[in-house]
């Protein structure tokens, strides 16, 4: 049978092709947060083809690398020859892939990572929050990592490793202005834009939407579905790399 004819055959039935056969997303939810929040997103990357494992992991339990070599080793280790895996991430979850490509380097698999709202040069609500006792308990070990000082885990992590495609989104509009106010610049709520740059981004996008609800704004899952087809946003933006904002990420 022709291509032409699976097609129609397809689109008569509604039935969509797998167009990314090969092709597998991981999905990391942010800090205490749950599958439940990309759940919108999983289906649909599954609609458009794709092999979605939307992960739990325990974000208030562990530190970073704990979590990242968890919740990321096996994905890598049980990859099938031939498979390509994108990773999605939220918030947290961007650090714990940066963690785990520090740590173990970039594997043959790794395909394309979106990150959404990443606090990549960590966030100052920590440096005002860690010494709380009920935000130690609610956040965790991971959630006392996330500063902007010299112990920062996402600042010592360093650059990306060098060939591998990752396209951020930041958002610019906040619901608590009490936090806000604890930000420097243009902040979702939690994380400041300036703080989600990343040296070797390939792409970085600012939408006017809030940390805690990025990864449902349409506009956004249309975004994280063109970057992991073609490797860019659909509004052109510069990579950092060439004098963009990073202040915060050496």
């Amino acid at each position: 049978m022709n291509t032409l004819r699976l097609r129609l055959l397809c689109c008569f039935f509604g039935v969509v092709p797998a167009a990314h056969a090969a092709d597998r997303v991981i999905l990391l939810h942010g800090l205490g947060r749950s599958p439940l929040a990309m759940s919108r997103l999983a289906h649909d990357l599954r609609k458009d083809g794709y092999v979605v494992s939307n992960l739990a992991y325990p974000s208030q339990r562990a530190d970073i690398r704990t979590l990242a070599n968890v919740t990321l080793g096996p994905v890598f280790a049980a990859t099938p020859a031939g498979t390509r895996i994108h990773i999605v991430t939220h918030s947290l979850g961007g650090i714990l892939v940066r963690q785990y490509l520090h740590d173990h380097g970039t594997p043959a698999s790794l395909g394309r990572i979106v990150m959404l709202a990443p606090p990549n040069g960590g966030s100052e609500l920590v440096d005002h929050l860690r010494n709380w006792s009920l935000y130690r308990w609610i956040n965790g070990p991971a959630g006392l990592q996330l500063g902007t000082d010299d112990t920062s885990v996402p600042r010592m992590l360093g650059p990306l490793p060098p060939g591998t495609e990752v396209g951020i989104i930041a958002g610019s509009t906040s619901l608590n202005p009490l936090f806000s106010a604890l930000i420097n610049g243009p902040d979702d709520g939690k994380v400041s834009v300036a703080r989600t740059h990343l040296r070797g981004e390939s792409a970085h996008l600012t939408v006017p939407h809030s940390h805690t609800w990025l990864m449902w704004r349409r506009p956004v899952l249309t975004e994280i579905q063109s970057f992991l087809r073609t490797g860019r946003f659909t509004r052109p933006t510069p990579p950092s790399n060439a004098k963009s904002p990073d202040p915060f990420v050496t």
